[in-house]
């Protein structure tokens, strides 16, 4: 990576931050570059996609379609199942976490603990 793109990713952040702070938590959730857009109802889900769409072709942000799922009762999103019943750890996640093999040094320590640790929240 170039010297000068090593922010790119938290400049990156605070755009997409600054262009959907209005709706940051109320049905939006960001991160980098992936979009979550969540709704109670088939009815306010449109309203909400509308408005994301409609942002992101006024801030000329593109979206590649072949990256996008829409109307969908489930979505991998972060390492996380994430439905109406609630959040649960990925699946291939907790896998990886219960087929880990025995740490042979510290960095390999660190790498597993930064792993388990990500899902701690969720016990």
């Amino acid at each position: 990576m170039l010297f000068g793109l090593t922010n790119a990713p938290a400049a990156f952040m605070a755009l997409m931050n600054r262009t959907f702070q209005e709706y940051l938590d109320r049905f939006i959730i960001i991160f980098i570059d992936d979009i979550l857009v969540y709704s109670k109802n088939s009815e306010e889900h449109e309203q909400h996609l509308r408005i994301v769409l409609q942002i992101l072709k006024e801030k000329e942000l593109y979206a590649k379609l072949s990256k996008c799922e829409f109307w969908v009762n489930q979505v991998v999103f972060l390492g996380h199942v994430i439905s109406g019943d609630g959040i649960m750890p990925d699946p291939s996640k907790v896998k990886a976490v219960m087929e880990w093999r025995i740490p042979k040094n510290a960095t390999k320590v660190r790498s597993f603990l930064g792993l388990a640790g990500y899902y701690r929240i969720l016990e």
